[in-house]
């Protein structure tokens, strides 16, 4: 329940509203509640409009796993996430060479943090963060270049907080905040 929004009279979005659906049927696949419970706590979810409504009809659900962690790695060439992927919990990129862009704007982010750990020898890198993400860079150790991010203003909003760490060689990391 995490990643839900923190204000409890706060309108839900549709990705939250997703994020419980998923929830739901993860619980009703594993067993965890009986067909009627589930049609119950869906009909909850699909008519809720506030975080409060959302969390009563994920009550007693077991916690979410929150170890999950995706590798992306080249020798050479291009990474490249965008449009709705699924961040997992923590990230790992790693490129000799070539040139990474992760784009996590319009990315489905369920956890309330999310680490990416960059190895990153020569080219450029690019991360986009959602607008109300909130950016820690302090354990990332750039080499050649500085890293390229201003602090945005924090925004009460509740964003996720992207934690960056690792180490990059002779490539810029540049770093911004979605504009929509």
């Amino acid at each position: 329940m995490s990643s839900l929004p923190e204000d409890p009279t706060r309108l839900i979005s549709e990705d939250d509203r997703d994020t419980a659906v998923r929830r739901l049927q993860e619980a009703y696949a594993e067993g965890h509640i009986s067909h009627e419970e589930m049609d119950e706590r869906l009909h909850q979810v699909l008519t809720g409009r506030t975080r409060s409504e959302l969390v009563r009809a994920l009550v007693s659900l077991p916690e979410e796993d929150a170890g999950t962690t995706s590798t992306i790695a080249v020798a050479g060439g291009r990474i490249q996430r965008r449009g709705a992927w699924r961040v997992p919990r923590i990230l790992k990129v790693a490129s000799a060479f070539g040139r990474v862009h992760l784009d996590l704007s319009r990315a489905v982010i369920e956890h309330p943090v999310v680490d990416i750990e960059l190895q990153l020898g020569t080219g450029r890198a690019r991360i986009t963060v959602p607008r109300d993400a909130i950016v820690d860079v302090e354990d990332l150790h750039t080499g050649w270049k500085d890293l390229l991010y201003r602090t945005r203003r924090r925004s009460g909003s509740g964003g996720p907080r992207i934690r960056i760490s690792g180490t990059m060689g002779f490539g810029r990391l540049k770093i911004r905040h979605a504009r929509r």
